[in-house]
């Protein structure tokens, strides 16, 4: 495979260099990943765009989202930064682990939200019926289920990017889980 090297902000496009430029000021840093998208003029900016969408779902659901689809895709990447970025939205570690094999049992509507979208991933954008109906029971509505099904595809492109290049991973590690659960 060919190597992918991270981009730096001398390699970029001017637009990406200002792309760069609000990512670490608003968090830091620019993640290794963000900085891949630019081996694509507008990869950067379209993907950011998808990303930052208003959406119906709530942070934590959103972490949901984000941490089912990349232990389902096993993205060690995408594992990293959203274990992270769920810590920041109020999850334990253990809860955390538990969202990650598809459940959420200390919250029956986030549980109902973690187990469609396994479904979803794993059956490749066919999830089982009972899962559909068990969102719209636990409260989600229409409108819901398609920002969901936006958010799987917006972490899918994440964890192929990832998987295609295997660049170096700026996060701290996720814990594995001990038991395969996908």
């Amino acid at each position: 495979m060919e190597s992918f090297k991270v981009p730096t902000r001398e390699e970029v496009s001017a637009d990406n260099q200002a792309i760069f430029d609000n990512l670490k000021s608003q968090v830091g840093f620019v993640p290794n990943l963000y900085a891949t998208y630019t081996h694509s003029e507008n990869g950067l900016a379209d993907y950011l765009t998808l990303a930052n969408r208003k959406t119906t779902l709530s942070g934590k659901e959103k972490e949901v989202i984000n941490l089912v689809v990349s232990e389902v895709n096993d993205c060690t990447y995408c594992k990293a930064a959203h274990t992270a970025i769920g810590k920041m939205n109020g999850f334990t570690e253990e809860q955390i682990l538990e969202i990650r094999s598809g459940e959420a049992s200390f919250d029956p509507k986030l549980d109902a939200l973690a187990k469609y979208v396994k479904s979803a991933v794993i059956n490749r954008s066919k999830p089982e019926q009972s899962t559909i109906e068990a969102l719209f029971d636990a409260g989600y509505t229409k409108e819901n289920l398609v920002d969901t099904i936006i958010l799987v595809g917006d972490k899918t492109i994440s964890n192929l990017l990832y998987g295609s290049t295997s660049i170096p991973v700026d996060f701290p590690t996720a814990q594995e889980l001990e038991t395969a659960a996908v």
